[in-house]
C-alpha cells in the first residue's frame, strides 16, 4: 500500500490518497484522482439532467450511443425552451413532450396548454356511466 500526500495549488487543500500502484510518481497518481473526480461529476450530471437511470447495453458503443441520444434530447429541449421563451424547467418540458408526443398540435400550443391551463367558467356535470 502506498500513501500519497498532495497539496492542491488551486484550493490550497491537502489531499491524501491510498493506492496499491507503486510505479508512477506521486504527481501522476494525484492527477489521476483529480480526473477521476471529474468523471464522477460528469456521471452525476448525467443522472440528474439526462434521466439515464441505467445503461441498456454493456459495450462501450452502447453506452456512448445512449449518452449521445440523451445529450441530443437535452440540447433540443434547451433550444426549444430558449426559442419559445418558456420559463418551465427542462424536466417539465420533457414531461409535456412525453405526454403529447402523438398529438397533432403545434409544439407551442402543447406547451402553453399544459403550462397555462384555461379554466372553464361553466360547471360540468359528472357523466353517468350506468344510464342507458
Amino acid at each position: 500500500m502506498r500513501r500519497i500526500r498532495f497539496k492542491d495549488p488551486e484550493s490550497g487543500k491537502t489531499l491524501i490518497f491510498l493506492t496499491n500502484n507503486t510505479t508512477p510518481p506521486a504527481i501522476t497518481i494525484a492527477a489521476l484522482y483529480k480526473n477521476r473526480w471529474q468523471v464522477e461529476l460528469f456521471f452525476k450530471w448525467i443522472k440528474q439532467y439526462l434521466r439515464i437511470k441505467k445503461f441498456l447495453g454493456t459495450s462501450e458503443n452502447a453506452v456512448k450511443t445512449q449518452i449521445r441520444c440523451a445529450v441530443s434530447t437535452y440540447v433540443l429541449i434547451a433550444i426549444i425552451k430558449k426559442e419559445l421563451q418558456l420559463n418551465a424547467s427542462p424536466y417539465t418540458l420533457l414531461e409535456i413532450l412525453s405526454v403529447s408526443v402523438f398529438e397533432k398540435n403545434p409544439i407551442l400550443q402543447a406547451f402553453l396548454a399544459r403550462l397555462f391551463p384555461v379554466k372553464s367558467s361553466r360547471r360540468r356535470e359528472p357523466l353517468n356511466l350506468f344510464e342507458i
